[in-house]
């Protein structure tokens, strides 16, 4: 394997870890309130993530920054082309960071709604707009032969992109209400099962639509390939965990669809990076918008040394913050009624009004 093909695994890599991570953090926060029926338990729900949120999305980070180190060319192609896109992720994930951090520092009940309102919406858009990009890079966009985006908005909202962006927002969904089934206890975790409950079917029926239409749109073989068919067999999995209550593997289950997923879309594009839609002779492929070998050396060497301490670290932070959830952890705490002060007579039983007593402090 040469480098320049490493460093598309790699970005594939960690595009997926991203998924995998962020998809059930996008899930509780889409959840975060149908799952609860009082403020207890949203914070319950969020505090299932709270210790976990910011460093799943160092993964983005990174697929980013990879991206622009190892492959300038597609880096900005890409960019160019979803540049308004972007800036609505940007602001998305933005505004969900706030919510966590923001929804706690007034006690009152609208404070509260709308920082609800603002986490659900982020953690909503965000994965539909990831999905739509990276479905718009494998189904073909305008690009000239100068590696230069032509087309405009219209251009980036295509059926299968959409279909992709809903796909694995669903599965955001499912992935997320699995988590807070392994996370939570007590009425929190009966709630989260139930919410799996209902997404899950539909979840499985968009992974299975996602799967046929990415097959026969960018395959040239009748048989669907073994990462296409592994997504299906992993919803048809989740699907049928749920339903028999096994919240662990249902989780995992979750977690291999989502990987599946994400994994045949960069399958199906190499050695391509991005297809252009005006000509196929102007394609973005790994070898044209590659960085030079010396700084794919360099980067590798970086990668090999820092990537186990990262995966290391992250491994610790999910065994510190492991144990279950509850909505009574955050229940206020009723102090016990102090009895009342024994009545002082205020007359002998010869009916003398008795002496007031000063003390003195």
């Amino acid at each position: 394997m040469t480098l320049v093909s490493l460093w598309f695994l790699i970005i594939a890599v960690v595009w997926t870890g991203f998924f995998v991570l962020e998809g059930f953090d996008f899930g509780v926060g889409m959840l975060h309130d149908l799952v609860a029926d009082d403020e207890a338990g949203r914070r319950a729900a969020i505090n299932t993530i709270g210790p976990l949120w910011d460093g799943n999305e160092v993964w983005l980070i990174v697929a980013g920054a990879a991206m622009f180190a190892a492959f300038p060319g597609w880096y900005a192609t890409m960019f160019s082309a979803f540049y308004l896109a972007l800036v609505v992720l940007l602001a998305a994930l933005i505004v969900r960071g706030v919510a966590f951090e923001y929804r706690g520092k007034r006690d009152t009940d609208h404070w509260r709604r709308t920082w609800d309102v603002l986490l659900t919406v982020g953690s909503v858009v965000a994965p539909l707009l990831i999905g739509v990009a990276l479905a718009g890079i494998l189904h073909g966009l305008p690009i000239d032969s100068a590696q230069n985006f032509t087309g405009g908005v219209a251009d980036l909202v295509q059926p299968y992109a959409l279909f992709t962006g809903v796909t694995l927002v669903a599965v955001c969904a499912l992935h997320g209400a699995t988590f807070l089934s392994v996370k939570t206890s007590g009425t929190t975790h009966e709630r989260a099962r139930q919410l799996a409950r209902t997404i899950a079917p539909v979840a499985c029926a968009l992974v299975i639509g996602f799967a046929i239409w990415t097959h026969v749109d960018h395959s040239t073989t009748f048989f669907i390939n073994p990462i296409e068919l592994l997504a299906i067999l992993a919803g048809i999995g989740a699907l049928f965990a749920v339903f028999a209550r096994r919240d662990g593997f249902a989780f995992f289950a979750t977690t291999v669809t989502i990987a599946s997923c994400i994994v045949a879309i960069f399958t199906g594009l190499y050695p391509n990076v991005m297809v252009s839609s005006t000509n196929a002779a102007d394609n973005l492929t790994v070898y044209n918008t590659a960085s030079p070998q010396y700084s794919l050396k360099v980067m590798t060497v970086v990668v090999v040394v820092l990537l186990p301490v990262v995966l290391v670290y992250q491994a610790w932070t999910y065994y510190v913050f492991r144990r279950r959830i509850s909505k009574t952890d955050f229940e206020p705490a009723v102090l016990p009624k102090t009895p009342p002060a024994p009545r002082v007579p205020t007359t002998t039983p010869d009916g003398v009004p008795t002496p007031a007593v000063h003390r003195s402090s």
